[in-house]
């Protein structure tokens, strides 16, 4: 009989898995693991830690992802790998090049990642941002999105989207369902937006438009309008209204990182309340021992339309049928991204959270 799968994406803490790690992944088989720049060294590594993931976990579809969208949003990085341009960067291409050069660039973006990916192990990209970009928005996100303008924020995510499938690795969207409006950021705090759903239709729209995505990320938001009590991720009236509804997503759903600030409680009530609310799985990152073993002590296992959408998943990471000219694509891609003025890259959410953590943990200690 196959074990049950946890239904959370977990994290480790370094480079290798250590022996407590080992034992707590085998035990929980956890749908997937989320990589991060403390886990990344070099290539060779790399490929090391994946095939040590696959092997531990003991499961032929294990998940193994990463945010890879390019910009600061890079864990896969230099000198081993290339680099890639924020989709700020990206939305000006079409302004300065053109529609046909904009349209190859995208797909050329997911394209050259998606190599990076494969070629170490990983099958699962936390891309393409869908959010729109407006003039307050929270500098954790802005520079994320490819602009203002939401359908070729759409098209521009499509093109991504379709890449990323060719070549066996499953995008998944984010934040449903529209996280540019906030100000502050939810690695801190709950942001609260205050609009008629009619003000945020054109924060809708790009996951309308790609509303066919086989994954998608919940963003760590409030909409009064929906529910005044509850952020999207935990709320049932919103997946059920928003993203299920008037989005018309059915691909599968899984939390943001439910350490952020934005949501109150233990590990384990944020859990619970994420996956009663609808959310097929949660995605836990900063790593620690005693946050892996408190997810495993949930035991909320995946249930069965969870794992229905997971199968589509399944297929994609099983079919990689692009065999691209890399080289020149590559050329193409760096040339066109030279171009364009780099967007301020300072601010670096994750970054900020890890360091709460380790001020908070310091604190404790002096106590």
């Amino acid at each position: 009989m196959e074990k049950p799968i946890l239904a959370a994406m977990l994290s480790i803490a370094g480079t290798e898995l250590s022996s407590q790690e080992k034992f707590l992944l085998e035990k929980a088989n956890p749908l997937g693991i989320t990589l991060f720049g403390r886990n990344i060294l070099n290539k060779k590594q790399l490929q090391n830690l994946t095939k040590e993931i696959r092997e531990t976990i003991g499961r032929d579809d294990i998940l193994i992802a990463v945010d890879q969208e390019g910009g600061r949003i890079r864990r896969l990085a230099e000198p081993d790998f290339s680099p890639y341009a924020a989709q700020a960067e990206l939305g000006e291409i079409e302004e300065r090049f053109g529609k046909g050069t904009a349209e190859r660039t995208m797909r050329n973006h997911a394209a050259l990642i998606s190599k990076d990916l494969s070629n170490t192990g990983i099958n699962w990209n936390y891309a393409p941002v869908l959010d729109i970009a407006y003039n307050d928005t929270t500098p954790a996100l802005k520079s994320r999105c490819f602009g203002n303008d939401e359908k070729k924020t759409a098209t521009y995510g499509r093109m991504m989207i379709e890449e990323y499938i060719k070549s066996g690795i499953c995008p998944c969207i984010k934040h449903m369902p529209g996280h540019g409006r906030a100000v502050n950021d939810p690695h801190l705090g709950l942001p609260v937006l205050n609009y008629s759903l009619e003000e945020l239709a054109k924060d809708f729209y790009p996951f309308q438009y790609n509303n066919q995505a086989p994954a998608g990320m919940t963003a760590h938001i409030q909409i009064s309008a929906i529910d005044d009590t509850r952020p999207v991720t935990q709320s049932a009236k919103a997946i059920k209204t928003l993203i299920r509804g008037i989005i018309g997503f059915d691909g599968f759903l899984i939390s943001d990182a439910i350490d952020m600030h934005a949501l109150k409680g233990s590990l384990t009530e944020k859990t619970e309340k994420s996956l009663n609310a609808g959310c097929d799985a949660v995605c836990y990152c900063m790593g620690e021992l005693n946050g892996l073993e408190e997810l495993a002590a949930t035991r909320c296992f995946m249930e069965d339309k969870s794992l229905i959408r997971f199968v589509k998943i399944i297929n994609i990471i099983n079919n990689r049928n692009r065999d691209y000219d890399y080289l020149k694509i590559a050329e193409d891609y760096q040339k066109i991204i030279g171009g364009i003025e780099k967007y301020d890259e300072r601010y670096d959410a994750t970054e900020t959270l890890h360091k709460m953590k380790s001020l908070n943990n310091e604190e404790t200690i002096k106590c």
